[in-house]
């Protein structure tokens, strides 16, 4: 009994930290560093009006849209089968993905197998939050 209730306090800290740096880095995440931080991302994705795809999506109204959704995009299996399993890209989600997009979709399918066409990370908590705020900037606010 009590391994079990240790490893179940375990993952509520480590979930807990999870949202903490999430909160943390995305409450002073800064859209004007997101855009200089986004420049890595551009070469496979594009934002703004003209926005289409490249190797990867837009990324334009990405916050409150199903994971592997846009019309025309021949997306991966994985990413597909993410957003049949209900994937909604929100600030958090976002978050998690970038800091390495395969581990996050074996994760989130429970699939050791699962893969993402996106090999880039961008692993600091401070960059991910500031590129989020940049592409907030290019989706539509919450009805």
């Amino acid at each position: 009994m009590f391994k079990k209730s240790m490893g179940i306090a375990v993952f509520a800290a480590a979930a807990s930290f999870s949202m903490s740096a999430f909160a943390d880095a995305h409450s002073s995440g800064d859209p004007v560093k997101g855009e200089k931080v986004f420049k890595k991302c551009a070469s496979c994705h594009m934002v703004g009006p003209d926005a289409k795809a490249k190797v990867g999506p837009p990324l334009n109204d990405l916050f409150g849209r199903t994971a592997g959704s846009v019309e025309g995009f021949k997306y991966g299996k994985s990413i597909v089968a993410a957003g049949e399993a209900g994937l909604v890209w929100t600030d958090e989600e976002v978050f998690a993905y970038l800091k390495n997009p395969k581990k996050y979709l074996r994760k989130k399918l429970d699939d050791k197998k699962a893969k993402s066409k996106m090999a880039f990370k961008l692993k600091k908590d401070e960059q991910r939050a500031d590129v989020i705020a940049y592409l907030k900037t290019f989706s539509k606010p919450a009805e």
